[in-house]
């Protein structure tokens, strides 16, 4: 039977469990089971470009397994070597690979995107849909290919010096962007994390791409995957975790209320509602630590980590630098069931060094117990990054202590 009532303490375990951070880590190399296991329970990986130490979506696997082969992730999603690939692209909580099977619960959003998902995109697929046809020829007959290909394919010159930024692309990556946007193209990526845009059913499969279930159960169906990913949550929560309008939300979470996949409880110095996946573990104690990315699930709705764990975080990379607080890519650093510290961090392959720029503890916890903890993680962290050492600067307030641990 579901409490009715939850400690913060309760709340936090299970929502680490749902994340996937009381699952046993694996015995030997992780493997494609690992990564399913995950997905299982993330249900996404937010995608980011910024590479100043991993891209954001290689990170939550590493968190919840260790080292892994970052080629598992790219064969997952990219380059599959045998059957269907597991993983595709879209806009889910911002881009993100989801499961190829969760693709048909987004042709609301697709529709919704029917000419793109940016004032600018759309205004140029309005004004292009005979170029957004023949785009669409080129991708049939030459296959998965990048907006410089196709160009080259319709005899499209552009002025040298021209690519760059959002405002220069092309119009072809505008109408390719739409496309994606609309689900009439889906993408791959390269090393180099370059989309190259292919037709949808080339990517996910005929019969995914023929599926279009209906709008209201749609979000049911992807509250209830939140649901199982966050343990335990808010309206809020649960409709920020796909990008849902609350007011889309509130509905479905009642029927979800009514059909017993979710149990309406209240978590002690939460001022909403929260509400409880129905089967959701709650382990006595957990003991982990973890590097987390910015985007990771565990806290990218900022309102709900400063809720769960007392943790304010707003990311600072486009704060100007005498104003940032933090640094420019500060990680959240778990232990047990806390964040105990934040790290900004840089990956300085030229000197193959993980460099910390800054370490800060969080209120309330020991200093030297949270460096030296935080000092072993980061040297797997290093090593997994194919760097040589760590070396850690002078800024925070655990910076001396994590220095002495590390004999930097």
């Amino acid at each position: 039977m579901a409490p009715d009532r939850l400690s913060p303490a309760q709340a936090r375990r299970t929502a680490l469990a749902a994340q996937g951070f009381a699952d046993r880590a694996p015995s030997g190399t992780p493997t494609m089971a690992h990564l399913k296991r995950v997905v299982g329970r993330t249900g996404l990986l937010q995608m980011d470009s910024v590479n100043i130490v991993a891209r954001a979506h290689f990170m939550p696997l590493y968190s919840r397994l260790g080292p892994y082969d970052p080629d598992l992730l790219h064969r997952a999603a990219w380059q599959p070597t045998r059957g269907r690939r597991l993983l595709v692209e879209y806009w889910a909580h911002e881009a993100a690979l989801i499961p190829v099977e969760d693709w048909p619960l987004f042709r609301w959003r697709m529709d919704e995107f029917a000419d793109g998902r940016y004032r600018h995109t759309r205004e140029v697929m309005r004004r292009n849909k005979s170029l957004a046809a023949d785009v669409r020829s080129v991708i049939e007959e030459t296959g998965a290919a990048m907006p410089r290909t196709i160009e080259e394919k319709l005899g499209i010159e552009r002025e040298p010096g021209t690519a760059g930024s959002w405002w220069q692309r092309g119009e072809v990556k505008h109408l390719c962007e739409a496309m994606f946007a609309a689900g009439d193209l889906s993408a791959v990526r390269n090393g180099n994390f370059m989309r190259h845009y292919d037709l949808t059913e080339r990517v996910v499969g005929a019969d995914i791409a023929a599926q279009r279930p209906d709008r209201a159960q749609a979000h049911r169906d992807l509250l209830a995957r939140a649901a199982r990913s966050l343990g335990v949550a808010t309206v809020a929560d649960l409709a920020d975790y796909y990008r849902i309008k609350p007011a889309d939300a509130r509905p479905a979470v009642a029927d979800l209320v009514d059909s017993v996949v979710l149990h309406e409880v209240s978590v002690d110095g939460w001022r909403d509602p929260a509400y409880l996946a129905d089967g959701a573990p709650m382990p006595r104690s957990i003991d982990t630590s973890a590097i987390l990315s910015p985007f990771d699930p565990l806290v990218f709705f900022r309102p709900r980590a400063e809720r769960l764990f007392d943790f304010h975080y707003r990311i600072e990379i486009y704060v100007p630098e005498h104003k940032r607080i933090h640094g420019y890519y500060v990680l959240p650093y778990l232990l047990g069931t806390d964040i105990a510290a934040r790290v900004d961090l840089k990956a300085d392959r030229r000197s193959r060094t993980l460099l910390v720029l800054g370490a800060f503890c969080e209120s309330g916890h020991d200093r030297g117990t949270v460096a030296e903890r935080l000092a072993a993680d980061l040297r797997t962290f290093a090593r997994w990054l194919d760097l040589d050492d760590v070396s850690v600067g002078t800024k925070g307030d655990l910076a001396r202590d994590l220095r002495v641990v590390m004999g930097c």
